[in-house]
């Protein structure tokens, strides 16, 4: 069986409500709740040890995407994020689970919050199955440094696509 990423958010390929999108704090000028998704996983290969999850835009403006979330370390027991477990105040993560710095420049989740008229961008919710228990890294490692970690030590992983447009 592949491995499947699922949410009871939203669907893949649907746009992502409200409350998942930036809130007014950040400044970019988008008012949402900057809740992260409830995702859920299965099919991970037997060896996995850890999983990591992201969120990851490839149509920012940016020349190079932005990355709007990055955990690792997520124990091989836990399949599934709940709703808002990308607030570091939220106690939602999974004991021994880090969350590494985004392109907004700290740990945590960060909704999407694409310019003014420009077309819809793509969300790539991503968990990889991991073959470490641990990647080295601490939770002011750039996403780069984690996905070249990922890209040496995952199993397999899966995609969930959200849309957003303003």
């Amino acid at each position: 069986m592949a491995m499947r990423l699922t949410s009871d958010s939203f669907k893949d390929g649907d746009y992502l409500a409200a409350e998942h999108v930036l809130s007014a704090d950040y400044g970019f000028g988008c008012n949402g709740g900057n809740r992260s998704p409830h995702l859920r996983w299965e099919g991970a290969p037997p060896e996995t040890k850890s999983f990591a999850v992201t969120c990851f835009d490839p149509d920012a403006p940016t020349g190079s995407g932005f990355w709007h979330w990055v955990v690792v370390n997520i124990p091989p027991s836990v399949t599934e994020l709940p709703l808002d477990a990308g607030n570091p105040a939220s106690g939602k993560l999974p004991a021994g689970a880090l969350q590494v710095r985004t392109d907004f420049g700290k740990p945590g989740y960060g909704g999407p919050c694409p310019p003014v008229g420009d077309h819809p961008h793509r969300y790539l919710f991503t968990v990889y199955a991991v073959s470490m228990e641990r990647l080295p890294v601490t939770a002011d490692t750039s996403p780069a440094v984690v996905g070249f970690y990922l890209h040496f030590n995952t199993l397999a992983k899966a995609t969930l696509m959200g849309l957003y447009k303003r």
